[in-house]
């Protein structure tokens, strides 16, 4: 009897990849059926519903569950769910389409067929009510808001049977792990409590503290890295995942953290992320997540702890898994070492504030970091990305020269 906790909604989890001769015979049928190609959330969305990570989802969510969700974080069935996981097509696409037809639902960068779906329902909907409910903001500036407002004006609903990974395996090998894979590494390492950290970049002093303060009360880590799309200027995923692999193999313990990969796009909706970040964690077998500071957010439209807060504003029992809430971290001279805003006692001058911005800008002119902000071996892999980007830079311009004469 599994020690972890129960997937979200259920017993079991409930992939919808097809294989062996089910996949075979529903691929040849696929090829057959018209196409939609999705966008890249929508792919992230449809691997996730593949894998079992969106667990227990069939499909895309009806107008009933969209409301719900927006407005309730419940779905038309009562499930709790806090962002719309929904299927797009514009107006005229939408014409051709019939309630009860069935798609090939196709790579947004390929033909690669990725899924079916038997579409039981058209609807449109208010994309600034949906960007206020999950963003709280309808800025076009923000990137989840420019998300939703590029989808088609109709949305589909429908179950779905997934034939591919995405391509997510064959670039990441074994850095990309199916819930029922983690699950099963847990329970070889003997875990029960398992916290998840969620990570879109490298990690440098203060998420390594978060962390070991994680460790100290849970069986082990799950460093969690997204695998999809992100906005321009963040740290591709090979890089970082780089990056976090010679932090965990110099500086943690041997089978206190699983490093591994998930397929989604980042949407940058804060307090909403976080809980859907808890919810997908579940199927992965994490009992807790770290909450630190601004979480899933973006820019200043978040407060930077309204991602804790949330835990406590949704329906009691709507989840297993719990948030492990962290105050801001960061190197402190006065006390020697890593602190929080809950423990260190010195003011603002006493510690180490870096920022993205900064950090950028240090690497890409190859000036030094201080040593208490991230680890050497961190910043050698870091200090290779940004010159070689530089040197990408140069012949762009160099070549946008020659174009010009």
């Amino acid at each position: 009897m599994s020690k972890l906790v129960h997937p979200h909604g259920g017993e079991s989890l409930k992939p919808l990849l097809l294989a062996g001769a089910a996949l075979k015979a529903e691929l040849a049928r696929a090829r057959t059926l018209p196409r939609l190609r999705v966008s890249s959330r929508e792919k992230g969305d449809l691997i996730m519903l593949g894998i079992g990570g969106f667990s227990p989802l069939e499909g895309f969510m009806t107008r009933a569950d969209w409301e719900g969700v927006c407005d309730g974080y419940r779905m038309a069935s009562g499930l709790f769910w806090p962002i719309p996981i929904t299927l797009s097509a514009d107006t005229a696409a939408a014409a051709g389409i019939k309630t009860g037809s069935e798609l090939a639902l196709v790579d947004p960068d390929s033909d690669e067929i990725l899924a079916t779906i038997k579409v039981s329902e058209k609807y449109e909907i208010d994309k600034a009510h949906e960007c206020m409910s999950v963003f709280r903001t309808a800025d076009a500036e923000h990137p989840g808001v420019k998300m939703v407002l590029a989808q088609g004006e109709v949305n589909l609903a429908g179950p779905v049977k997934v034939l591919s990974d995405g391509g997510f395996k064959a670039k990441y090998g074994a850095l990309f792990m199916t819930p029922a894979e983690t699950r099963a590494e847990f329970e070889r390492l003997g875990w029960s409590k398992v916290a998840a950290f969620q990570t879109r970049n490298p990690m440098h002093r203060s998420h390594e503290y978060l962390a070991k303060v994680a460790i100290e009360t849970c069986d082990g880590v799950l460093v969690h890295s997204l695998l999809g799309a992100l906005k321009p200027g963040d740290i591709p995923a090979d890089v970082r995942t780089k990056a976090i692999s010679v932090l965990i193999d110099r500086y943690f313990l041997k089978n206190t953290v699983v490093q591994a990969g998930y397929p989604l796009d980042m949407r940058y909706a804060g307090p909403r992320e976080a809980l859907l970040h808890a919810l997908f964690r579940q199927n992965y077998g994490c009992s807790h997540q770290i909450v630190g500071r601004d979480h899933a957010g973006v820019g200043s439209y978040y407060g930077p702890f309204d991602a804790h807060h949330i835990f406590d504003e949704i329906p009691k029992g709507s989840l297993e898994t719990q948030p492990l809430k962290i105050d801001w971290t960061f190197w402190c001279f006065q006390c020697g070492g890593m602190a929080s805003a809950r423990t260190c006692p010195h003011d603002d001058k006493d510690r180490l504030n870096v920022s993205g911005t900064k950090l950028r800008k240090w690497l890409s002119e190859g000036s030094p970091v201080p040593a208490e902000f991230s680890r050497p071996e961190v910043l050698a892999i870091l200090r290779d990305y940004y010159a070689t980007l530089e040197a990408h830079e140069k012949v762009e311009v160099k070549l946008a020269g020659h174009s010009a004469r």
